[in-house]
């Protein structure tokens, strides 16, 4: 019996999630990249799994599926990653009482606590002791090279599921079941696109009604630490607190959102609340900001990783402040408030996107999920 096959447009992390997913469940696949190698948000990020951010219930237990995934295949691949946990600071009372009324609300269901300053200093030696009241502590975070392990991963794929890639590939027009690249071809049982920020080259008729924007974020890389010092978990400021879905579930949320509004209200209007992760090598990656829009700007501003600093140096000390490196990156992210985007514009292609920021956490789930046989 011949192989079912399959065509994945993107090679990003929500088509590596598809394709990984189809080649465990019997298919053929081929995955079609515009650029030499992927280059999108998927390797501009924090390489944060986030369980953390997720609401309880469906998203929650996808990033959980997803975690497991990731940890699967990085041993495949012999691929660095770190299971370290996350810790959101606490500076102000409001803060350390939606943390705790996070943590009475969330333990029976997932490992979180809060815990005492001293304790948290403990965990993390990067925590800023000055004026912490104590801190929202989850074991579920783990960290990954996402620059590494994004354009190490088709080797992998290719080796073990023999899952075709075609690289500097624009695939510009799909007739089901064919897709077409210049004069060249290719035909498969069913067709996915996942296209990222890409709404203009495939479908775009449809992308005109769909509630999808873009989101630019910047990002900052530290030099790496000296001696080999570890940060521990990753850490957040308070502002991330009002970021995540997860935290709603804090009746006191209201009153911290109101607090910001009215001492924080520049970082507010640029989207940005402050994290830091740690990667193998003891460089640290720090973010960010969220600018919404069609037309975004394609600059930096250097104000806002200004911002970004002075906020951080608020929670955390490190042995070295020397910017390494600054980047902008660019998501799909949908304005109705759902979390991703999945339509058949046409019997046999799928198109899945509209994931935001959360294609690291929830991509291999996701693709878990919607993939039937």
């Amino acid at each position: 019996m011949p192989h079912k096959t399959a065509i994945v447009i993107g090679a990003g992390i929500v088509g590596l999630a598809t394709a990984y997913s189809l080649a465990n469940k019997g298919y053929k696949v081929l995955v079609f990249e515009r650029n030499p190698q992927a280059v999108g948000a998927s390797l501009r990020n924090f390489g944060m799994i986030w369980p953390v951010g997720q609401p309880d219930g469906r998203l929650y237990e996808r990033a959980l599926r997803s975690k497991q995934i990731w940890k699967s295949i990085l041993d495949e691949a012999d691929l660095w990653y770190d299971e370290v946990g996350s810790l959101h600071l606490a500076y102000h009372p409001l803060e350390w009482q939606v943390m705790q009324e996070l943590a009475e609300i969330q333990q029976s269901d997932r490992p979180v606590s809060a815990i005492s300053s001293s304790k948290a200093m403990q965990i993390s030696p990067a925590a800023n002791p000055e004026g912490l009241l104590g801190a929202y502590w989850s074991k579920d975070e783990m960290i990954v090279e996402s620059r590494v392990a994004i354009q190490r991963l088709p080797g992998l794929f290719k080796e073990k599921y023999d899952i075709e890639f075609h690289f500097n590939t624009l695939i510009t027009r799909i007739e089901y079941p064919t897709v077409y690249s210049g004069s060249k071809s290719w035909s498969a049982d069913r067709i996915f696109v996942c296209s990222g920020p890409d709404f203009e080259t495939l479908y775009p008729e449809l992308f005109k009604d769909v509630p999808i924007t873009k989101c630019k974020l910047q990002m900052l890389r530290l030099q790496i630490q000296d001696d080999n010092w570890r940060i521990g978990p990753s850490l957040c400021g308070g502002l991330s607190l009002i970021h995540y879905k997860s935290f709603e579930a804090a009746p006191s949320i209201k009153d911290l959102k109101r607090f910001y509004q009215q001492h924080y209200q520049d970082y507010l209007e640029w989207g940005i609340h402050v994290m830091v992760s740690q990667n193998e090598d003891g460089a640290l990656t720090v973010g960010d900001t969220h600018e919404y829009g069609l037309d975004l700007d394609p600059f930096n501003r250097d104000f806002l990783n200004e911002m970004i600093l002075n906020y951080l140096k608020g929670f955390a000390r490190f042995k070295n402040w020397e910017v390494q490196q600054n980047w902008l990156g660019v998501y799909p992210k949908l304005t109705n408030g759902e979390t991703e985007f999945i339509h058949e514009p046409e019997s046999g292609v799928m198109i899945i996107n509209g994931l935001g920021g959360n294609g690291m956490t929830l991509s291999f789930g996701l693709a878990d999920e919607i993939i039937t046989v």
